[in-house]
């Protein structure tokens, strides 16, 4: 790769096309949760996630993209949401988080722009480090379906692309499942 990106993360948000309360029922989110929304944007899943995890779990919602979250910080502000920390951060390098605190980790729309960008072996080794043993990760990804919306078509992944991915980096296929009419879930566990 010529050390230019072909991705950019951050920018249009997906609350138009993806249900928060849907993606975090299948993905089986508890309370008590600690979760983390790893690129989360503006930030609509992890606002869904911290009434799902309650006062005894915690939401990390991390991004990079500052205008995207200075939207986040404003409706955390307004809805007095206590149980959602904000970090500013690129998951390509070490995060301001403990190793093994992670119960769920969503990145949603997400990996396809790590894979094109040739930076699955920066991201995924920090996923791996917070995550607790057992601990499971989510990928919620655009179908590869032309003339859908989301991102270029060139861009997208399929689920068995995420579970390759995945696998071969230290993670163990559970499920597949559709989350919305242009979604689709996968789930695995850190080995």
């Amino acid at each position: 790769m010529s050390g230019k990106k072909l991705h950019r993360h951050g920018g249009k948000s997906s609350e138009a096309v993806l249900n928060a309360q849907r993606v975090l029922r299948s993905i089986n989110l508890g309370e008590g949760d600690v979760f983390m929304d790893a690129g989360c944007g503006d930030g609509f899943i992890s606002r869904a996630a911290s009434r799902m995890v309650g006062a005894e779990g915690e939401v990390l919602a991390v991004d990079q993209h500052s205008p995207s979250l200075d939207i986040l910080r404003e409706k955390v502000r307004e809805e007095k949401i206590k149980n959602l920390k904000v970090l500013e951060a690129d998951l390509t390098r070490k995060l301001s988080i403990p190793d093994e605190t992670v119960d769920l980790c969503l990145m949603a729309n997400v990996l396809h722009g790590f894979f094109h960008n040739e930076e699955l072996d920066q991201a995924i080794p920090e996923l791996l480090r917070i995550l607790k043993p057992g601990a499971r990760l989510a990928i919620v990804e655009f179908k590869k379906i032309e003339g859908m919306p989301g991102p270029p078509f060139a861009h997208r992944i399929t689920a068995e692309d995420v579970r390759g991915i995945l696998e071969s980096r230290g993670f163990q296929f559970q499920e597949e499942m559709e989350v919305g009419p242009y979604h689709y879930a996968v789930v695995l566990a850190k080995k």
